[in-house]
């Protein structure tokens, strides 16, 4: 007997959507990710977050370590009334004896949405081509997207009163990372102006300011990539990054000798910054290397703020990908199943 599959999520559905970047996204749909995005913040206030992905299942694929990307994603699928499945090199054949192509078609079938947090972007590429249901990019070198949802709700929640995103310019300080690229494209498509202010060695790439170039042209915002402190003048939020990775161990001496002390958030570098301009940080912070314990615990910084509504964004992007497609059946087919299914294991 061939059955099709039992899968409660529509295989074939048309016109679904990956979350590979934020920039693939219109404002109009970012703001409406972030209105749920409230929705559900209140509610978890409440104690009252309806089940909206209840008997759902993320897949969550993890090549990289991560504290607030997985803790944040398995949470949110919990408080929802799902399940998040925690998958590492040692759990899966990725692309080692079964290929990416077949591990996404496997996963579909079983999953209701699938995450990556990948070393390389070719794997969450691939996962896209392959797979029925939507695909996160929990990060990979190239974009941060669920960081940067968290980062825009962060900071709207507490910039001045009358006050828009596009009319807001943010500093990134340090290299030009995956959370600084995405940063400079989000915040130009948004109509928000950018400053990377670091060394020069570690400036943005040309192929990345082409992209932002376009945004700029839609939306009239600018980005400048300077050496010059004095560029923190004008800003209205401030931003931290480690200035080496895991993966640029063996460049740590000579990035932390590049960057350290001139680019170092510091209290007295935050009050260079306009008047009430708010610190963030993607976090893990390395203490008196990119920024200063007492820069990250003064009331100007909204760092862990920022931290929690990364639990905020994750909840809001399981339900924006999958409430479209999920099965909705009435107590009736429930009840009727049960019957069917009883009555067989009554004759066993």
């Amino acid at each position: 007997m061939k059955l099709p599959s039992s899968s409660a999520t529509d295989l074939h559905k048309k016109n679904m959507r990956h979350m590979i970047s934020m920039k693939d996204f219109t404002t109009q749909e970012m703001d409406d990710m972030m209105a749920l995005m409230a929705l559900l913040k209140q509610a978890r206030k409440d104690n009252a977050i309806p089940p909206l992905f209840k008997n759902k299942s993320v897949g969550m694929i993890f090549e990289a370590g991560s504290t607030r990307t997985r803790v944040s994603f398995e949470v949110a699928a919990t408080l929802l009334g799902g399940h998040g499945l925690f998958l590492s090199p040692r759990d899966i054949h990725l692309g080692a004896k079964e290929s990416i192509d077949d591990t996404a078609r496997v996963l579909s079938r079983m999953c209701d949405i699938v995450m990556a947090r990948t070393n390389d972007p070719d794997t969450v590429d691939a996962l896209c081509r392959m797979s029925t249901v939507p695909v996160i990019n929990g990060l990979d070198t190239r974009f941060h997207p669920t960081q940067m949802l968290a980062d825009l709700f962060t900071i709207k929640e507490h910039m001045p009163e009358g006050k828009k995103l596009s009319d807001l310019t943010l500093a990134f300080m340090g290299d030009a990372t995956d959370v600084c690229r995405s940063l400079l494209l989000t915040c130009t498509k948004y109509g928000m102006n950018f400053k990377q202010i670091g060394p020069k060695k570690y400036h943005m790439e040309e192929e990345w300011l082409k992209m932002a170039d376009e945004f700029c042209k839609e939306t009239g915002a600018n980005y400048e990539i300077t050496e010059d402190l004095s560029a923190i003048e004008s800003c209205d939020v401030v931003y931290g990054d480690s200035f080496y990775w895991v993966t640029q161990l063996d460049e740590k001496e000579e990035r932390l000798k590049a960057f350290m002390p001139d680019y170092v958030i510091t209290e007295a570098l935050m009050q260079r910054a306009k008047p009430g301009a708010m610190l963030l940080h993607c976090l893990p912070a390395n203490d008196k290397e990119e920024v200063t314990r007492e820069a990250l615990e003064g009331n100007y910084s909204v760092a862990f703020d920022e931290a929690e509504n990364r639990l905020t964004a994750q909840m809001a992007i399981l339900v924006y990908f999958t409430h479209k497609y999920t099965k909705k059946p009435d107590e009736a087919l429930i009840k009727h199943h049960e019957t069917e299914i009883n009555n067989f294991l009554e004759k066993l």
